[in-house]
């Protein structure tokens, strides 16, 4: 068996584990300022919105000897007063995309870019995008998203509990919130994409937080019958009886989204590529965070708050005292009856050496009497 593996069916059986509920307020805290630094950076640097979103036109060249640097100065020179961005694509050829533009103002600025770039008209091929189009893909994604999360709490709530439906809830939107922050604070472009990526996320997120409401489900059964754990502990021995499946399942995920990210959008420059994988690869990492250090401590907080719950605790708490005391009492009579022990040997070696040593002087006393007879 590999070391994970044994780490694993160690985690797994309660040898070891870390106390994940016990430090919870550590992990609140770094989860407040990963969120505040996000919320920051979405308040002062706004998102990049996409032309998808804006309205504009996409200009799409052959393969060209132009630099992106020198592409974008043409195309702003094309058209005064517009934000132009210019990504290379495979072979060469460059996406140019000009927000605010019209049908009217596209053809001029299409002729334009041809020229300043040595290319033929017709080889440019020109898109245009309406702003409304943008804002009926926004409206559907924030529906979707909308009947998404009420679906996910009725679901937990009717498989496992309204706590957990709250907890799930809390770290979704912890997710998304992270995500979001990560776009705004990066600069990446905001694109239909984008908005897959974020959906996409939502199931991977919620996965491994199920995984673990699942095991917690299954060792809280029956819990007030029992004195030897309370809810918290019991917690705690399901995320670490499940952290390592977590992790294998949170990294398989990640390798090819991150292939995706930095290989196919990165070196590759495909920006579509782009749009989808930082937001997958964000999401799946804040996900996996999330279900470990937010989920699961929020519903221990939740659930100790309940009166058998706290009478639970005591119960445990009195139990543990009462063979604390006990193991105390047995060890004081242990030790007293290893020093009663000692004592006597002591007592007995005392008592031997001066009832020895008289009879050791008759003895000697006795020899010269016989040599005189």
């Amino acid at each position: 068996m590999s070391k994970l593996g044994n780490l694993g069916a160690r985690l797994y059986r309660g040898e070891v584990g870390y106390d994940f509920i016990g430090k919870r307020k550590i992990w609140y805290g770094v989860s407040i300022l990963i969120t505040i630094t996000a919320i920051v950076g979405l308040a002062v640097r706004g998102l990049n919105m996409g032309i998808e979103f804006s309205g504009g036109a996409v200009f799409t060249t052959p393969k060209t000897s132009v630099s992106t640097t020198e592409a974008q100065h043409h195309a702003e020179s094309a058209a005064p007063g517009h934000q132009a961005l210019v990504q290379q694509l495979g072979g060469g050829a460059l996406r140019i995309q000009i927000s605010g533009l019209d049908t009217k103002q596209a053809v001029p600025v299409q002729e334009e870019i041809a020229k300043d770039l040595k290319v033929p008209v017709k080889d440019v091929n020109t898109q245009l995008v309406g702003p409304s189009w943008g804002e009926q893909i926004a409206n559907k994604a924030w529906l979707g998203l909308g009947i998404f999360m009420v679906l996910v709490v009725l679901y937990l709530a009717v498989a496992f509990e309204w706590r957990m439906a709250v907890a799930a809830l809390v770290a979704l939107i912890h997710d998304l919130t992270i995500t979001v922050g990560v776009y705004a604070l990066v600069g990446f472009e905001v694109t239909p994409g984008t908005v897959i990526g974020l959906l996409t996320i939502l199931g991977y997120s919620l996965y491994d937080t199920v995984v673990v409401f699942d095991s917690l489900k299954e060792a809280s059964k029956d819990i007030t019958k029992q004195t030897r754990f309370t809810y918290s502990e019991i917690a705690n021995r399901s995320i670490n009886s499940t952290l390592v499946r977590s992790i294998n399942t949170t990294v398989v995920a990640l390798l090819p989204v991150a292939g995706l990210l930095f290989v196919g959008g990165g070196l590759l420059g495909a920006g579509m590529l782009n749009d989808i994988s930082l937001a997958l690869f964000v999401g799946l990492a804040a996900g996996a965070y999330s279900s470990i250090f937010i989920a699961t401590p929020l519903v221990a907080d939740l659930k100790n708050g309940e009166p058998q719950m706290k009478a639970l605790a005591k119960r445990v708490a009195a139990k543990r005292a009462s063979a604390a005391t006990k193991e105390a009492a047995r060890q004081e009579e242990s030790d007293e009856a290893v020093a009663e022990d000692g004592a006597e040997e002591d007592e007995g070696a005392a008592v031997v050496g001066p009832r020895s040593q008289p009879a050791s002087r008759n003895r000697g006393r006795g020899r010269p009497s016989g040599g005189r007879r």
